[in-house]
């Protein structure tokens, strides 16, 4: 049977899913907290879009020089040692894939709640087993499902910062300030800190890398696919911000969750449930989008380790079924590990980890492998986007001990199954 394979339209759209989702709707309340100059914040948005364009730039390259899907576990076992591939993929079934699904399906409920439902766990839990249902069939039926919840996703955000920009602020005073503050708000530990937040928010810019093997032409699509969806959401999460901050004041922003009723029930009043009802609609995308790529990845860990080899058996049509529901079932169980705040700090932190080992191994391709910038200058991006990666990783560690330790332990977990693994193979 020939596989069906997805055009540069559909991969877009898999960034853009994985993208946009609870970031860019949950964190600025935890931003605003520490960092009150709007100058300050629309910075960590701009900070965060570049280093993911750069990823996006170092990921096409990666793609390109091995050809085979499978993302960080395949440029971190054949750059380094089956070790870093093997943690790659690790902190990826728990915390690179399951846990925004788990913090996605989260939000959701939290989002409904405005119509009075109520909705807590349960609903989470239902609407992962229902999205991982759609993705357990066929190649084709998730690309329909994943472009249709995708372009509403789109819609929306454009229809979003397009109310507010036409409505003029009701709240006085609001978050707005250009005041000069933001030269002294750089140097605090709390802009480092954000930083991680918003980095999250762009987790999923490396995502079609992921699955190369299942994109058409994959050498033109995949760069293309990957640069489209990183500057539409960069714009969009800038504009996003600057909305909310633009009809939401600091007291009631500050700490919150759920920023865009705030800011939008300033506007639209009791109208603003449908704006609610649209950010959990939307955010089925990201749940679709992060079980699909997640499986795949963890499908070629599968295909080269005996204690995950369960896990790579395909349906008829290509489909890592049993890695999909393994995903599903452990993002529940995530539901159950901790508040909303704890899950994201720590799946933040232990995710930057894993970027700055997958990113370094850019320095490994030879100047002749390289397919768009061809010249030395390349080696610059991986620089820049390692100092970051250093920089927010060190101030997360400081700043948020409990959840980086708590990240920590989970790779640390991972090195002892590592050597269980292998010793069980050699038996």
């Amino acid at each position: 049977m020939t596989q069906h394979k997805i055009g540069w339209k559909t991969a877009a759209a898999l960034v853009v899913s994985n993208m946009i989702g609870t970031g860019v709707f949950t964190s600025l309340g935890y931003q605003i907290s520490d960092l009150k100059n709007t100058q300050t914040i629309l910075l960590l948005w701009v900070i965060g879009g570049f280093l993911a364009l750069i990823g996006a730039f170092i990921y096409s390259e990666l793609a390109s020089k091995f050809k085979q899907s499978g993302g960080d576990y395949i440029y971190l076992s054949r750059t380094y040692h089956p070790l870093f591939g093997y943690l790659s993929s690790w902190i990826s079934l728990f915390v690179g894939f399951s846990a925004p699904i788990s913090l996605a399906a989260l939000a959701m409920s939290k989002y409904l709640n405005i119509f009075g439902f109520n909705l807590g766990r349960e609903f989470a839990i239902a609407m992962i087993l229902i999205v991982a249902i759609f993705q357990s069939f066929s190649i084709n039926l998730s690309s329909r499902f994943q472009n249709v919840f995708t372009i509403l996703k789109v819609v929306f955000i454009i229809v979003l910062i397009g109310i507010g920009f036409y409505f003029v602020p009701e709240v006085s005073p609001n978050a707005i300030n250009f005041g000069s503050s933001w030269t002294n708000e750089l140097m605090l530990p709390a802009f480092a800190t954000s930083l991680v937040y918003v980095t999250f928010a762009y987790t999923g810019w490396n995502s079609a890398s992921y699955i190369i093997e299942e994109i058409n032409q994959p050498k033109k699509n995949l760069p293309k696919a990957l640069f489209i969806g990183v500057i539409f959401v960069t714009l969009s999460y800038v504009l996003i911000n600057f909305v909310l901050l633009k009809h939401g004041s600091v007291d009631a922003l500050s700490g919150k969750e759920d920023v865009a009723n705030i800011s939008f029930s300033n506007i639209l009043g009791a109208n603003v449930k449908w704006v609610s009802c649209f950010i959990a609609l939307q955010l089925i995308a990201t749940i679709s989008g992060y079980l699909w790529i997640g499986s795949r990845l963890t499908q070629a860990t599968a295909k080269e380790n005996k204690l995950w080899s369960f896990m790579a058996k395909e349906n008829k049509n290509r489909i890592p079924v049993r890695a999909i529901w393994v995903h599903a079932i452990i993002s529940i169980l995530l539901i159950f590990s901790g508040d909303f705040e704890v899950i994201f700090t720590y799946t933040s932190f232990v995710l930057q980890i894993l970027a700055t080992l997958a990113i370094s191994t850019a320095f490994f391709i030879k100047k002749d492998q390289l397919t768009i910038i061809k010249s030395r200058f390349f080696y610059i991006l991986p620089t820049i986007f390692l100092a970051f990666s250093l920089y927010i990783c060190y101030f997360v560690l400081i700043q948020k001990p409990k959840e980086s330790l708590f990240g920590l332990g989970i790779i640390a977990l991972g090195i002892v199954i590592f050597f269980f693994d292998k010793n069980t193979s050699k038996k």
